[in-house]
């Protein structure tokens, strides 16, 4: 397989400095001496809008997470282990210096600040992109420095920043959620009164859409609407760009009790509340407005209500997303025969291969979209844990070696998110053992049974064991929430081994759905993934208490051509052939009969 190449054209590329150069001259006017960049929009989204990609403009790493620093003598870029490739290749050339996360002798951005400014220096940031928590993090950490917030001195050099996205706003039918908007906005207010609150500002947007039942497009791939919500214990005021809504929806708000205000005037109107107490989550809620409400206001700080109840999906949500499961199991099954079938007798690339597999989703009921871009990383640009195809890095597939394919979909019914690792053709040793030991890792977290009150922290060692055991692991978590017709990311679950300060693991709980997705990722080789979602539920209850177990919900199977059975357990292969019936029973009455043999010898026993 040819090296992995992230490279821009040079023009793109040779952008970068002249931006760093005309950013400087902006923090020179404004007395500003470090500037830092978060990837968020005004609403903390881990994937924003083209018009909040301003990290991405001033240093054209393209990532999903990171922050950058700029200085007068230097450009930094912090992210995560899934990025480290990719950032290393996009960053090359600019004057950017890419910051590994977590690893030994790297600064956090705190630290870094702490050792480059000194007492009465300026830390410039558009405060309406950094969430209230870090600001105060700043705060303590960076004594006797200034905060200047008040300016976005990207947005002051970015001629030709693309506008403010306002897609039309459309409403959920609680046919498909199990709940009325009224219902749920009942719920929050409950969750206020026992925090003792008169007032709940939200800037979470998939905890508004979840709220109103209302759904949009503001954000590729998340289908979500961009407005802030402040509720009282009697009124809701929706801060929203109005040509968004139709008649019909603002019939539906009314009847809510919602009334509608301008977008931006959130910040005036925030300014405004006084003497109350107000819930907010400091982690999600932007510098700019928390500030505008401290010191007049009694602030409770706790995860947003809404957070922790639409992780919960209703029955009538459960019954939705397991059809939408068989739809988007039908729409792989149907796609991995044809690539199998296809690969080395036509050109199929990286990027005409996400084409076809949109195509096969495309055709079930009630479609939306894809639920994030689709990954589909053949040989070694499977090493990179979040590669996405371009034209400039998009390859041909061949007859050889593994293809990593991450996608999912959007349903009426619910959202998707689906890894499969598919063997081409003669694949190595070395790739059959790794791709048998992610397996392995894979199937003993899905069938684990556990004393309820376990957080993801507990079980996350089931997944890495086999990894662990051979003294290889992976860098990142082995699973998180997924919204319904909502964000493909969401908490406040994960399975993860670490434990993050600033988000607590929280109870596996009845209804959470969470992905299991181990990997391994040898770099400029390959990279293996399987990745299933499944639903936490109840089992017995015995004198130990109540037990808890998952059920699968994805429905495709795992390439038996990647498997080497001798490295598996008796009672691992007997759970393989298990999954791989219940695939056959319920994804087979859907398929022509060249698909139902081909998916037959796919779930043979092994």
């Amino acid at each position: 397989m040819p090296a992995v190449f992230f490279e821009k054209k040079d023009e793109e590329k040779i952008m970068i400095p002249e931006r760093l150069a005309a950013l400087r001259e902006k923090m020179r006017a404004y007395g500003v001496d470090a500037y830092l960049v978060p990837t968020a929009d005004y609403h903390e989204s881990e994937y924003v809008g083209t018009y909040f990609k301003a990290r991405t403009y001033i240093t054209g790493f393209t990532g999903s997470a990171g922050t950058a620093v700029i200085t007068q003598d230097e450009a930094c870029l912090w992210t995560d282990g899934r990025y480290f490739v990719q950032a290393a290749k996009e960053l090359a050339g600019t004057g950017v210096t890419l910051m590994k996360m977590g690893q030994e002798g790297v600064p956090t951005v705190e630290e870094y600040l702490q050792a480059n400014t000194k007492e009465g220096m300026t830390i410039g940031f558009d405060g309406r992109v950094v969430n209230e928590m870090l600001g105060e993090t700043l705060e303590k950490t960076l004594p006797e420095r200034f905060l200047s917030y008040r300016s976005d001195l990207i947005g002051e050099i970015w001629s030709d920043r693309p506008a403010l996205s306002a897609e039309p706003v459309w409403i959920l039918d609680s046919k498909y959620t199990g709940e009325s908007a009224a219902d749920r906005l009942a719920k929050v207010r409950e969750k206020m009164k026992e925090n003792g609150a008169e007032v709940h500002i939200l800037t979470a947007l998939d905890d508004i859409a979840w709220m109103l039942n209302i759904r949009g497009n503001d954000i590729p791939c998340n289908p979500v609407v961009l407005s802030y919500l402040i509720l009282t214990e009697t009124e809701g005021h929706l801060f929203i760009q109005e040509a968004t809504l139709n008649d019909e929806v603002k019939q539906y708000l009314a009847g809510l009790g919602i009334s509608i205000h301008p977008y931006d005037a959130v910040y005036d109107f925030a300014a405004g509340i006084t003497g109350k107490t107000i819930l907010l989550e400091k982690a999600k809620v932007n510098y700019t407005i928390c500030q505008s409400v401290m010191g007049e206001n009694t602030i409770v700080n706790v995860m947003n209500p809404a957070s922790s109840l639409k992780a919960l999906k209703t029955p009538v949500e459960m019954e939705n997303i397991r059809k939408a499961h068989i739809k988007d199991g039908v729409a792989m099954v149907k796609f991995i025969h044809w690539l199998k079938k296809n690969v080395g007798k036509q050109e199929i690339t990286e990027l005409s291969a996400a084409d076809k597999l949109y195509e096969f989703r495309s055709g079930q009921e009630n479609f939306q979209g894809n639920s994030f871009d689709p990954i589909i990383a053949y040989g070694a640009h499977g090493a990179i844990v979040h590669y996405s195809a371009t034209e400039e890095t998009s390859i041909p597939l061949k007859p050889e070696g593994l293809v990593l394919m991450d996608t999912g979909g959007h349903y009426l019914e619910g959202t998707t998110d689906i890894t499969r690792t598919v063997v081409l053709g003669p694949i190595t040793q070395k790739e059959k053992k790794y791709f048998t030991a992610v397996l392995r890792g894979h199937l003993n977290l899905a069938a684990a049974k556990f004393r309820y009150g376990c957080t993801g922290l507990n079980l996350d060692a089931l997944a890495r064991g086999p990894l662990w055991a051979m003294g290889e692991d992976y860098n990142h978590g082995t699973g998180h929430g997924v919204g319904y017709l909502l964000n493909v990311h969401e908490g406040p679950q994960s399975f993860r081994w670490k434990n993050l300060v600033d988000r607590p693991a929280p109870v596996l709980e009845e209804g959470m759905i969470t992905s299991d997705e181990p990997g391994y990722y040898a770099e400029n080789e390959f990279g293996i993934r399987h990745e299933n979602l499944v639903v936490c539920k109840k089992a017995e209850k015995t004198a130990y208490g109540q037990f808890m177990k998952f059920e699968p919900l994805t429905l495709v199977p795992f390439d038996l051509e990647g498997i080497d059975p001798e490295q598996m357990e008796t009672g691992e292969r007997t759970l393989l052939n298990q999954y791989h019936a219940f695939v056959y029973e319920k994804i087979s009455p859907y398929l022509d009969e060249d698909e139902k043999g081909w998916l037959k010898e796919a779930t043979q026993a092994i």
